[in-house]
């Protein structure tokens, strides 16, 4: 009878164990260098915790036309107008849903100084899209990014 119990208990961690972990399967996938669909800028996606973020490390023309580093000239917060674009995180809180899809997230388009709500959907290991939208999906619009690689010194 305790056998029995045993490997009915057994069956049902397993039960609730096995879909958790395929849940899970794929999604560091987003982790990586991606470059835009314009080639314009280039983002580290970094994952803390259970969210996944992006960041800017390389621009197509990171000067300005005074020759210095262009700034977040068109934030809506005067405050942070000054910060430099290198470094700046435009992706942020995304969780990994499942099915190579992350949602919840938000992106920043520092061209327009605006903030999207976000998904990300990858099509293969190299390729995703990335939809911002205000509202629902269907008012928005996708770019799709490509991975690069990450060379090592």
């Amino acid at each position: 009878m305790k056998k029995h119990i045993l490997l009915l208990f057994s069956l049902f961690l397993s039960s609730i164990a096995i879909p958790a972990l395929a849940q899970n399967q794929g999604s560091d996938d987003i982790v990586g260098l991606w470059e835009t669909g314009n080639g314009k800028a280039r983002i580290l996606i970094t994952k803390a915790g259970n969210f996944y973020y992006g960041r800017i490390v390389w621009l197509k023309e990171p000067l300005n036309d005074e020759k210095k580093p262009k700034t977040d000239k068109n934030n809506p917060d005067e405050s942070k107008r000054a910060a430099a674009l290198l470094g700046l995180k435009i992706l942020s809180g995304f969780e990994y849903k499942g099915e190579n899809t992350w949602e919840d997230g938000t992106i920043y388009d520092a061209e327009s100084g605006s903030t999207y709500n976000c998904v990300i959907n990858m099509e293969d290991k190299n390729t995703m899209n990335i939809r911002g939208f205000i509202g629902i999906s269907a008012f928005g619009r996708t770019d799709v990014w490509k991975r690069l690689e990450i060379k090592k010194k």
